[in-house]
């Protein structure tokens, strides 16, 4: 009897047919997505559902900001200038701003006091740390079609109840809750955007925390974003602002947001008939970031002489002559990152994607069928 996944896998050879389904029941063969040997079951299934509402029209042109609420927010904007190349724009005692490149801003907050039992976080693994003391509270984007009145008129006529956030001085933008009610803002390009064109010369009031790297942030590699329902908030940022998927895999979608960078939306399969909607909310438990220059090598030595850990992630495995699964070697994956952990906890992934090879996740973990599609 032929295993229904092997017409599904076909174009890539009978070898890889025999070596994936012979994993058919092992846990974990890839990293990425719980559904690549189990897609078109009716718990991995990938049929669209009906759009949360009609398109804007409108396409996202820009990261406005990613904003970190961090325990300590210096050292955390110390760690990032000197790891990984962003400047200093502004630092009023609350928060700073840095220039994450000439592509985005980052906006790292000073959170409360912790209660003294949490003032300390454990060791984590470099993936998803519950320790971690610092969380992504907000993102924003600059859209290409921008009139405050047609904006909010539009917003409204989605269901949405968008609240002005203006500094008077030409730049405007909407806050509005997505469907688990995470902050999105939705901006014109007069703001952090705009101040990118000019150099961030400001002075952060905390020590480098190590030498710097010398490494310059190019491209936002990915989001990731843990839903509740993930087709629902795919659907829901594809109509709202133009992102559009490259696969939806039945567990997770990764999205291209315009040309600005990618986001793999993860969560519960609506379709799946045992779902049940998670009340965790929404939370991006890692971004990754693509850095230049890049050297396999010379980025793990770089973040292992800086007291670092720097875990591998290629995010695909195969099997071994003993019948184990292995990460595929990173020299010659598709898909080249390191993991790695900031001052208070983040997972923070350091990748090898740039503009020019945006699609290496995607094309690494992206499952197939017969028609290579």
């Amino acid at each position: 009897m032929t295993h229904p996944l092997a017409k599904w896998l076909r174009p890539f050879g009978s070898a890889l047919v025999v070596i994936l389904m012979g994993a058919a029941t092992a846990p974990a063969v890839f990293a990425q997505g719980r559904c690549l040997l189990t897609l078109g079951t009716p718990a991995c299934n990938t049929a669209a559902i009906t759009p949360v509402f009609a398109p804007t029209g409108w396409k996202t042109i820009a990261v406005e900001q990613i904003t970190f609420l961090a325990a300590d927010y210096r050292k955390e904007a110390a760690f990032y200038i000197a790891l990984m190349g962003w400047t200093l724009r502004s630092d009023d005692g609350t928060q700073a701003v840095l220039d994450t490149g000439t592509w985005g801003s980052a906006i790292f907050k000073q959170a409360p006091a912790a209660p003294a039992a949490a003032a300390a976080p454990a060791a984590g693994n470099g993936r998803g740390n519950a320790a971690s003391r610092v969380s992504v509270t907000s993102f924003g984007f600059v859209i290409d079609k921008w009139n405050a009145a047609t904006v909010e008129a539009e917003l409204k006529k989605r269901g949405l109840t968008p609240v002005a956030d203006n500094d008077g001085k030409g730049f405007e933008s909407f806050h509005v809750k997505d469907p688990d009610g995470f902050d999105l803002q939705i901006s014109n390009g007069n703001g952090l955007s705009k101040a990118r064109k000019t150099a961030a010369t400001a002075k952060l009031a905390a020590a480098a925390p190590f030498e710097s790297t010398g490494w310059k942030t190019v491209w936002l590699d990915h989001f990731s974003f843990s839903v509740t329902n993930y087709k629902e908030t795919a659907s829901f940022y594809s109509n709202l602002l133009g992102w559009t998927s490259t696969y939806d895999e039945g567990s997770q979608n990764e999205l291209l947001i315009g040309d600005v960078g990618n986001v793999i939306i993860r969560g519960g399969n609506p379709l799946d008939p045992n779902y049940r909607k998670s009340t965790n909310g929404a939370r991006i438990d890692h971004i990754s970031f693509g850095i230049a220059p890049w050297d396999t090598d010379g980025v793990k030595a770089d973040l292992e002489k800086r007291g670092l850990r720097a875990q591998i992630d290629t995010s695909s495995k195969h099997q071994a002559p003993d019948g184990t699964w292995v990460a595929d070697d990173i020299h010659t994956a598709q898909f080249k990152s390191y993991h790695t952990q900031t001052p208070d906890g983040y997972n923070l992934q350091i990748s090898y994607v740039t503009h020019d090879n945006r699609l290496a996740l995607s094309n690494a973990v992206k499952p197939r069928k017969i028609d290579g599609k």
